[in-house]
């Protein structure tokens, strides 16, 4: 069956730590559970545009021209190292369970939607799973279900690592090395960062 196919290799990918999986644990650990559930909103958005592209076709043109693909790569290394060196160099700030007005400023959703966008192998991993399912007799409707459905498991995964990370004894627990974490986050982001850049010339393969 299709689905199955599909999401036999999608679902382990989703759950291999990676940028988004990184995003919705900081702001769920810094910001609180509803912060980190418009993260994860974001992140599913994304990952759903990037199904939908995939089975348009984008990929291909990546293929075709380099220049495109390095580009995609280069704003999104770039905004990743970016986003490391602000956590790296970030100021120690107490972290509260409560819904205060005091909160790190910038919206969760766009924080979620731009860091999963900045990662342009999730164009080539979805490509590569549609390609070995989805053939031009694939009904649209079914095509729309497989969209629908990487929304779906990304909504119920990062809603269950927002769930944990947010908690009251989770946080209490990570209170005293929550710099060190951004600073770990920090770390992680520019080391995809980098991966992404060094990566930015060699041409895109299904």
């Amino acid at each position: 069956m299709i689905l199955a196919s599909v999401f036999a290799v999608f679902i382990p990918a989703l759950m291999l730590p990676g940028p988004d999986f990184i995003a919705v644990v900081r702001t769920s650990m810094t910001r609180g559970t509803i912060a980190g559930l418009w993260t994860t909103l974001g992140v599913s958005l994304c990952l759903g545009i990037y199904a939908t592209l995939s089975l348009a076709g984008l990929s291909a043109i990546l293929i075709e021209y380099h220049w495109l693909a390095w580009a995609v790569r280069l704003l999104g290394g770039c905004y990743l190292i970016y986003l490391g060196l602000k956590l790296l160099f970030a100021q120690p700030a107490k972290l509260e369970m409560t819904e205060g007005s005091d909160r790190p400023k910038g919206n969760p959703l766009v924080f979620g939607f731009l860091v999963t966008s900045t990662n342009p192998k999730a164009i080539v991993l979805f490509t590569s799973v549609f390609a070995t399912a989805v053939t031009e007799s694939t009904p649209f409707w079914l095509m729309g279900l497989m969209v629908v459905m990487v929304i779906l498991s990304a909504l119920v995964w990062y809603t269950l690592v927002t769930l944990f990370m947010s908690s009251a004894p989770i946080i209490r627990r990570f209170r005293h090395v929550q710099h060190w974490i951004e600073r770990a986050a920090g770390v992680c982001f520019m080391a995809i960062g980098g991966r992404i850049l060094s990566d930015a010339r060699n041409p895109v393969t299904p």
